[in-house]
């Protein structure tokens, strides 16, 4: 609120800115050239037209399918449309190098000046300048507009920018397929060449490897392995087999030994674990053996052992058992028999693969190189046929001149110039002159030093705030001093009443009686807040005396018509009586001391017994003493006094006493221990000042001439 208080008080200041900044800008506007605009429509498509087939390709002009692509493309072609290519194409078709009127140099009378100035002009740069691309939202259409200072050649202008980007984009378009052209026809020669040597090497590494083909082609053409590869692939399924019946005849050789070790050689028990001993011839010479056995036993129930039969049945049985055991040593023999053919066999094989294998391995070393050497043919044949192929789309396709650029309007000469735009100039100016115009409010805002407002006299120099007073212009013609008494019911005496309260209820207990009244400066008003302040007191029947203590500049005596020939100084040297020095006024219960002859030391005078008795006989015959003393800066009057009275009343002129004055001041009188009443802000502007937007209320609105001019009548 406080800025915006400083707004309204400085809006006429806000006003004449922004008015000098309108008249600026309009004069600046009318001051500036004529520019025309003109503009050409052009569609653009991704691609040309396609003439050819769709198998044809183009080197340039790739449709995009989707929304980045063509952004990027629309964005690609304004730049060429835009650039020095087509504006050196226009320049050179209109020959604008030689254009006096297009250069801006039509106005040099001398020819030589003249031709030096087209010289130096850029007219390539100069045509760029005036180009302006502006693609239309969701569309494939672009408007290339132009501006110049004459309409026709402003129209001429974008049709000519449309024709040469049009032949620029068609000879940068050839430019590129040309370069593709001599580029494929070079690598047409070279693969060519290497297709029929790469044949060559082939035919001759297989006359060289002594075969007619590495590899032989089945059906679907798929490949066979070759015959190498065959017999190796035989050779280890023969080996597989004989490893395999090997291990089985291992494991039955092994069997038929560990059951023989197992049992004894003395015995034929052992075969009964093997399952060849329950066939055949070996299974009934068993039975025999049992049978034989079980002979012997029963007659060893009836014989013993030397008897003749029993020797003759033991006698068949041993036969019987030898025959047995030799017919397993025979079938154990027999199958160690089959391990050895089987072994051997192993052996046999195995020679049989490596040497396959020896013979595999250097036919696939072979086989890889021609493989190799097949693959580099057939990559070459290949390449050169789509070399050749591309080669012959180009040709066919560098034939057309087919464009992807269309005009849909040519340009047309406007009558209308689009700068300078008068009325958004103004209004531009206006906005740049109301924002120059708080900024520099705002500024001395923040650059203003000085003592203005109630919240500047509490919260910057800490004092209390006693009151306002109102410039005193009275319009009877009258003396400023004497304004209260003459309009009693002006808001400056309203406003002065509410200083006299403040006083009073400061220190109800103990009335102020001696108050000294001083200012920081020269020139603040504190003599005319005395008088008026003295005036209002009086009104309320206390007897009052304004005692002139400003021994350098009095002013007391002047403003009450009083003569000034005793005064304080006399009465402090001695010289007169009280009576004769205190003068009454006009205004009942007021007096006045003024100042006397003006003494030479009048410090030294002050501080002296005599004025301090002076003050204290002057107390006992009236209720209130007001002191003008001097300004706190320039002398030390005023401190010499705030240690003799009650205290002192700063008085500081609102806009005008500087802070850094006033806190000079406030210092000088805490350091000498003066009692510091509070501040009065004199001089203050009611309608636009800070002291009426900050109490938010019109005196005149209240208590006015109106009442006054009503209590006269």
């Amino acid at each position: 609120m406080q800025y915006v208080r400083a707004l309204w008080r400085r809006k006429w200041l806000i006003v004449g800115v922004t008015a000098v900044m309108v008249l600026l800008g309009l004069f600046h506007t009318l001051r500036q050239p004529k520019i025309y605009a003109a503009s050409t429509s052009l569609i653009i498509d991704v691609a040309a037209p396609r003439v050819l087939d769709t198998d044809v390709k183009e080197v340039m002009g790739d449709e995009r399918g989707n929304y980045w692509a063509n952004k990027e493309y629309y964005q690609t072609q304004s730049e060429v449309i835009t650039s020095r290519a087509v504006a050196a194409r226009v320049v050179d078709r209109l020959g604008l190098r030689t254009d006096a009127a297009f250069l801006g140099v039509a106005g040099i009378q001398d020819e030589e000046a003249r031709k030096k100035a087209m010289a130096s002009v850029d007219a390539v740069s100069l045509v760029r300048s005036r180009i302006t691309v502006i693609p239309s939202a969701n569309s494939r259409v672009v408007r290339v507009a132009v501006e110049d200072v004459d309409p026709k050649r402003a129209a001429l202008l974008a049709n000519e920018v449309a024709e040469a980007y049009i032949a620029e984009n068609l000879a940068l378009k050839l430019k590129t397929t040309e370069g593709a052209s001599v580029w494929l026809e070079e690598r047409m020669g070279e693969l060519g060449s290497r297709a029929s040597t790469s044949e060559l090497d082939l035919y001759k590494f297989k006359r060289s490897a002594d075969v007619l083909s590495l590899s032989v082609n089945g059906k679907d053409g798929e490949q066979k392995p070759s015959s190498a590869k065959v017999a190796y692939d035989t050779y280890m399924a023969e080996l597989i087999a004989v490893r395999t019946k090997m291990a089985a005849v291992q494991a039955r050789v092994d069997a038929m030994r560990q059951l023989r070790k197992s049992a004894g050689p003395d015995t034929e028990h052992w075969a009964e674990g093997l399952s060849e001993a329950s066939e055949g011839a070996l299974r009934d010479l068993r039975n025999k053996v049992l049978e034989q056995r079980t002979a012997c036993v029963e007659l060893s129930e009836r014989y013993l052992a030397e008897h003749p039969k029993m020797q003759e049945c033991q006698g068949k049985l041993a036969v019987l058992q030898q025959e047995l055991r030799r017919s397993l040593e025979n079938l154990v023999k027999g199958a160690e028999t089959d391990l050895a053919a089987v072994k051997a066999n192993e052996r046999t094989l195995l020679e049989r693969v490596g040497q396959a294998k020896a013979e595999a391995f250097e036919l696939t070393e072979k086989e890889i190189a021609y493989h190799k050497l097949r693959r580099e043919a057939e990559n070459d044949q290949r390449l050169y046929e789509m070399v050749l192929k591309r080669f012959k789309e180009l040709e066919l396709s560098g034939q057309l001149r087919t464009s992807n650029v269309r005009v849909l309007d040519a340009a047309l000469p406007n009558p209308v110039p689009v700068r300078p735009n008068t009325r958004s100039a103004v209004i531009l100016f206006f906005l740049l002159g109301l924002l120059g115009g708080v900024a520099v409010v705002l500024g001395l805002e923040v650059l203003d030093a000085s003592v203005a407002s109630r919240a500047d006299v509490e919260e910057k120099l800490g004092l209390a705030f006693i009151g306002a007073m109102p410039p005193l212009k009275p319009e009877d013609g009258g003396p400023a001093d004497l304004f209260i008494h003459r309009h009693p019911r002006s808001p400056a005496a309203e406003m002065c009443r509410a200083i006299r309260t403040n006083l009073l209820f400061m220190s109800p207990d103990k009335p102020f009686r001696t108050v000294v009244v001083s200012s920081a400066g020269p020139a603040e008003g504190k003599s005319t807040v005395v008088i008026n302040l003295g005036m209002v007191m009086a009104q309320t029947g206390t007897r009052v005396l304004l005692m002139d203590t400003d021994m350098r500049r009095p002013r007391l005596h002047k403003a009450f018509g009083v003569p000034d020939d005793v005064g304080v100084s006399s009465l402090v040297v001695g010289e007169g009586s009280l009576e004769r020095a205190i003068k009454s006024t006009d205004v009942p219960n007021l007096f006045v001391l003024p100042c006397g002859p003006l003494p030479p030391n009048p410090a030294e005078l002050l501080h002296t017994r005599a004025f301090s008795e002076l003050l204290g006989k002057l107390r006992e015959r009236f209720d209130c003493i007001l002191l003008d003393s001097p300004p706190l800066g320039p002398v030390s009057d005023a401190l010499v006094l705030s240690k003799q009275t009650d205290g002192i009343l700063l008085v500081l002129k609102a806009g005008v006493t500087q802070r850094e004055q006033a806190k000079r001041a406030i210092r000088s009188l805490r350091d000498v221990k003066a009692r510091v009443i509070g501040a009065l802000l004199n001089h203050v502007d009611l309608k636009g000042g800070r002291y009426g937007a900050e109490y938010g209320y019109n005196y005149r609105a209240y208590g006015g001439e109106r009442d006054e001019q009503r209590t006269a009548t």
